[in-house]
């Protein structure tokens, strides 16, 4: 009898207490999607603050709209010394709008560079006055020399220089859709971002040259003129003919070009350009067209002549170069180059001449990136996953011992670093599951860290869902996979909840981190303040995890990733408040090849789905990526038929919204009307809504059309 009076008790006071987390919960001021939206209006005002930060040698400096200035980096007081208004009353009237991309490029002179539309322009405020200008009109793709002064552009398809003295050479003549100059190529893969490359004294350029004359033009339509107008674009398909890639030599003494006399481009990749210190010597990355044999190339940057090759990687699978190698700044033989071969992304050091000195970095972890070099302690400074797979922290390596530091403010969290000229200073931003954005100050030699900036929590005061991370085994029983789960605003773990599963799952991707609400997307949170609980689980496949973790993916794209998704299913069903009844899954991209496939072969498991810009045959997407991870169709004809979805239109149960840009350049349209064709043949109802004119992701204030019009579909299929 005592016993069930406590029992009675206790759930009462339960019920009470959920009671007043959901009064509490209503009491709180709810999210719009123009709060949560990067395309919303009132979005600017619920991102965590920030400070734009940038180096003047080794000084700290910030940008703002309308001036710039130091920073105290004790305190972090700013210091204003240079306004718009000052500028634009020494250039004689309003020239530059904004301060955001001002830059010091001369440690030893009190010089801002700043632009207009008109002109480029050195500002000294000590001087208040204007010291040099050079026009820049029409410029796009522009690359800035600060040795030189020298600028790199591409107008009217043709790649220009224009000099310090404001003399203007036309480097090519033949500049046109098909022949690209100074532009990224090999649709941006291999970590190629850009087209130009200066050596350190801007005297000599390297720029790429793309004939892609010979691939064939995907059929992209305008519909905003008064008859449809054809706007095609270049698309080397899996399996199809590619584009061809030389790399030029600009020299602007001599004003002579010279080509590397790299041989056949055909069925060949070029990429991560470097230049050796004393601007004589290019190096470069040539892969070949299966992507599973690496050379590292040096060219006399005069004539254009092979030196030598100085390393070279093979892999059954693939190599994937994504990074240049780098010089020691202190030892001009030696450089570093970055390679994942002993099964995680590391550093080694290699003389010159070829031959590797050492493993800088090892351990069952990944090199993120390398923020520079500290040339007093001879260390490289660099971020990397050591301390958890979920976080990434700044580290410095002792290129001699090999001794490494964390030099972060906590080693904590996810921190992104901006190095000052001399390597002494971090600039550190970062942010943990709990801190919105923090920012500090960091000694390298020291590891000594001084906070300068706390963003305020923008959400405070609003009704917020509780954000968890955690892991799971992967379908192999042995991985660990990281999940993120926001629960429903109000959350009671008596009640069911419709369950909404958000996948991305490619390569070099992730979702769950240690940043703030474990990387949350701000939809998931509209969604849980509607009552749904989110699941994001990232599967094998994905990024900084390893090479056996990412290849585990080679030649069935999808296939070992769904067995993962589904795991995370399992482990759904484990939990006593989550409706299986009522399962969604939502992804875009490879996430929307994900969601169509996940409905298609596990028919019946989600109720609901909404799949973005989703890839439907490997086939028809383009070559470098599509390759890379599937071989060609030819090669692999059994991979490319059990990852199509055109096969499996037939299964299709429940709820599906195919939701398309109808210019999409990356993932073509052609992937997801040839589904509506399949499925109207086999007869199941997905539904289609597609944007005109947008491409593969939806801009502006389009954006919050579309996330309302997702939202929309689960509120009416699966609450």
């Amino acid at each position: 009898m005592k016993t069930n009076l406590k029992n009675r008790v206790a759930a009462v006071a339960c019920a009470l207490a959920a009671t007043a987390v959901s009064v509490q919960a209503q009491e709180l001021k709810q999210f719009s999607l123009e709060d949560l939206n990067f395309g919303g209006t009132n979005y600017h005002n619920m991102v965590p603050k920030n400070l734009y930060l940038t180096w003047w040698g080794d000084k700290l400096m910030y940008q703002d709209a309308d001036d710039c200035g130091t920073v105290d980096m004790k305190t972090g007081k700013k210091t204003k010394i240079v306004t718009l208004d000052d500028v634009n009353r020494a250039l004689g009237g309003k020239q530059v709008v904004s301060a955001m991309g001002a830059t010091f490029p001369y440690a030893d002179k009190t010089q801002v560079l700043l632009k207009s539309g008109k002109k480029r322009i050195l500002y000294d405020w000590k001087k208040r006055k204007s010291v040099w200008e050079q026009d820049c009109e029409g410029e796009t793709c522009s690359d800035w020399n600060a040795v030189s002064r020298a600028v790199a552009f591409v107008r009217d398809s043709q790649l220009c220089v224009t000099t310090a003295d404001g003399k203007t050479v036309q480097l090519t003549t033949d500049g046109s859709r098909e022949i690209v100059y100074g532009q990224a190529v090999h649709r941006n893969e291999f970590g190629i971002e850009k087209g130009t490359f200066w050596n350190d004294n801007g005297d000599k350029l390297a720029f790429y040259r793309m004939d892609q004359s010979m691939v064939e033009d995907y059929p992209q339509v305008n519909t905003f003129t008064r008859e449809a107008t054809y706007e095609p674009d270049k698309y080397p398909m899996a399996g199809m003919t590619s584009h061809k890639v030389t790399v030029g030599v600009y020299d602007l003494k001599t004003g002579k070009t010279v080509y590397l006399k790299a041989g056949d481009p055909t069925d060949r990749y070029f990429s991560n350009i470097a230049w050796a210190p004393d601007g004589k010597t290019v190096y470069m990355f040539e892969l070949n067209r299966d992507q599973n044999d690496c050379r590292l190339v040096s060219y006399d940057a005069e004539t254009g002549e092979k030196l030598k090759e100085l390393y070279r990687e093979t892999d059954a699978k693939y190599v994937e170069p994504l990074h240049p190698i780098r010089f020691l700044p202190w030892d001009p033989s030696c450089f570093v180059l970055q390679s994942q071969k002993d099964g995680y992304n590391h550093l080694y050091l290699f003389n010159k001449e070829g031959r590797q000195l050492k493993q800088v970095t090892a351990g069952k972890w990944v090199v993120m990136d390398v923020l520079g070099f500290n040339k007093k302690r001879k260390a490289i400074v660099y971020t990397s996953n050591e301390l958890s797979p979920i976080q990434q922290n700044v580290f410095a390596v002792d290129v001699n011992t090999g001794k490494r530091t964390l030099v972060d403010d906590n080693g904590k969290g996810w921190h992104n670093g901006q190095l000052s000229a001399s390597g002494m200073y971090v600039a550190d931003k970062y942010s943990t599951p709990d801190i919105p954005r923090n920012i500090a100050v960091v000694n390298v030699e020291r590891a000594t860290h001084t906070t300068i900036f706390k963003a305020e929590d923008p959400w405070k005061g609003y009704a917020v869902p509780e954000y968890s991370c955690g892991t799971i085994k992967a379908a192999d029983d042995t991985t660990d996979l990281y999940y993120r789960m926001v629960k429903p605003v109000g959350f009671d773990p008596k009640k069911k909840y419709p369950t909404v599963v958000y996948v991305y799952g490619g390569p070099h991707a992730h979702n769950v981190d240690a940043r703030w609400h474990y990387c949350s997307r701000s939809w998931e949170t509209y969604m849980a303040q509607k009552g749904y609980l989110l699941f994001i689980l990232d599967n094998r496949g994905s990024e900084n995890r390893g090479k056996d973790f990412e290849q585990v993916t080679f030649r069935h794209l999808g296939v070992e990733e769904m067995k993962d998704q589904m795991k995370g299913v399992d482990f759904l069903k484990t939990l006593p408040y989550v409706d299986m009844s009522r399962l969604g899954v939502h992804g875009w991209s490879f996430g929307g090849y994900m969601t169509t496939s996940l409905m298609t072969t596990y028919p019946g498991v989600f109720k609901v789905g909404v799949a973005g810009g989703p890839v439907i045959d490997w086939k028809w997407y383009e070559v470098m990526y599509g390759e890379r991870y599937m071989d060609t169709p030819q090669a692999n004809p059994e991979g490319y038929q059990e990852t199509s979805l055109l096969n499996k239109a037939k299964n299709l149960k429940g709820k599906l919204q195919i939701i398309i840009g109808m210019n999409d350049p990356t993932v073509v349209p052609q992937h997801a009307l040839q589904f509506l064709n399949a499925c109207s043949e086999a007869g199941t109802q997905p539904d289609f809504f597609v944007y005109p004119g947008e491409g593969h992701n939806m801009m502006g204030h389009k954006s919050v059309h579309l996330h309302e019009r997702i939202t929309q579909y689960f509120e009416d299929y699966l609450k």
